[in-house]
């Protein structure tokens, strides 16, 4: 599934009912489709998965969801800013080296693999996608 076929709506809230027990907050408003959240669950499902970002491409970026104590609060900020910066510097790098005749090229997939972890990020026109796993495990 794609991400264009979830609603754009930029205006999304977290869920603030949302415990420690439940990693995972949703959106309150727009309905996310079946599909999509099936193939959110099954991300989540992975051993290696730490949490999940979904975040609108609007300025500024904001969270529309997200999965995983990793993503909670001040950190989950963090990561979302860090997640459109490189996005955003990528994207502009694609634009510098694209000869004036060529159209300019767009990032599909990313994935970038530290020391300790692997945050592999999915853009979309309306939304960026970001899961964060352990590749050691």
């Amino acid at each position: 599934m794609s991400l264009t076929s979830l609603p754009s709506n930029p205006a999304f809230s977290l869920n603030p009912n949302s415990d420690a027990q439940n990693t995972s907050t949703s959106v309150s408003g727009p309905h996310i489709p079946a599909e999509f959240e099936q193939t959110l669950t099954l991300l989540t499902s992975h051993r290696s998965v730490l949490g999940y970002l979904l975040l609108s491409r609007t300025q500024p970026i904001s969270i529309i969801r997200h999965s995983g104590v990793v993503f909670e609060g001040e950190q989950g900020r963090k990561y979302a800013h860090a997640v459109g910066r490189i996005v955003e510097s990528v994207q502009t790098g694609l634009e510098e080296v694209a000869s004036e005749s060529s159209d300019v090229d767009e990032i599909r997939f990313m994935r970038i693999r530290t020391k300790r972890h692997e945050i592999m990020i999915s853009p979309d026109e309306r939304y960026l996608l970001a899961v964060l796993h352990d590749p050691t495990s």
